[in-house]
């Protein structure tokens, strides 16, 4: 997919994650030699979050996968999975890891709103950090129910709304509100390693978002950091110690409703 066919945020993510690659390779490999799931910067493991559906034998894509990590977790859990990224170079280091680990999966470079495969194509669509923040809900989310069969689900993790609330314009978390929630959507932000955009809404619109496309909400899962949690050495924007009294993370989970 060429640069004029995408929306200047969709360029801005994948000039800054692509220049980014070398920065997240050696998180990328320790994610595919593990053998258990583990969700967010505080590693919260799948065993007790319980987010994720039967997984052998299911049609499962990643929107946004980066190296393609929780696409490894799934296949080597019996799911047909495809990854999507924007990014090429991201991609590369995923097939790089492919070949290093033995475990082959197809990777599709395109924008998770505008994925070119066909509508009901699979019963997982899953977004951990990918599409969840990186891609407008109001197009991403739409694209995923096109790509569910009716009661397939998607499971995606972002910043809790919390974090956002509380983050100034550096991106670090506060033990006080910073920004407003009226008018929360598109956020723009740039620092030495290139510019970006997030995208966060509220709870509230969330539910509707979802709603509005088909889907049910099964659950709402709010991450703290563990007991003995310690701050991320990369992703330092949100301190343990602020994890362990807030919830710095969320996934969500919902079912694609079938028709009456």
């Amino acid at each position: 997919m060429s640069s004029p066919e995408l929306p200047d945020y969709a360029v801005r993510n994948r000039t800054y994650w692509s220049a980014r690659e070398s920065y997240y390779a050696e998180a990328g490999r320790r994610n595919w030699a593990s053998e258990e799931i583990r969700w967010g910067i505080f590693g919260n493991p799948e065993s007790e979050t319980r987010a994720l559906p039967e997984l052998e034998g299911i049609d499962a894509i990643e929107l946004g996968c980066g190296t393609a990590y929780f696409s490894s977790w799934l296949a080597r859990r019996g799911a047909r999975v495809v990854g999507v990224d924007l990014s090429p170079v991201q991609l590369e280091r995923a097939r790089r890891f492919q070949t290093e680990f033995e475990l082959e999966f197809p990777l599709i470079e395109a924008n998770a709103e505008t994925v070119p495969l066909a509508g009901e194509s699979f019963d997982l669509a899953l977004s951990e950090y990918g599409a969840s923040i990186w891609c407008d809900p109001y197009r991403w989310v739409p694209e995923a129910a096109r790509l569910l069969r009716p009661g397939g689900r998607l499971v995606f993790m972002r910043n809790s709304t919390l974090a956002v609330l509380c983050s100034d314009d550096a991106g670090n978390a506060h033990e006080e509100l910073q920004r407003p929630q009226l008018g929360l959507h598109r956020m723009d932000w740039s620092e030495p390693e290139g510019d970006g955009t997030d995208f966060h809404i509220g709870h509230g619109e969330w539910i509707d978002l979802l709603r509005a496309n088909g889907f049910e909400i099964e659950r709402l899962i709010e991450l703290f950091a563990s007991a003995d949690a310690t701050t991320h050495p990369y992703w330092s924007y949100v301190s343990a110690e602020w994890a362990k009294r807030w919830p710095a993370e969320e996934i969500w989970v919902a079912r694609k409703q079938t028709p009456a």
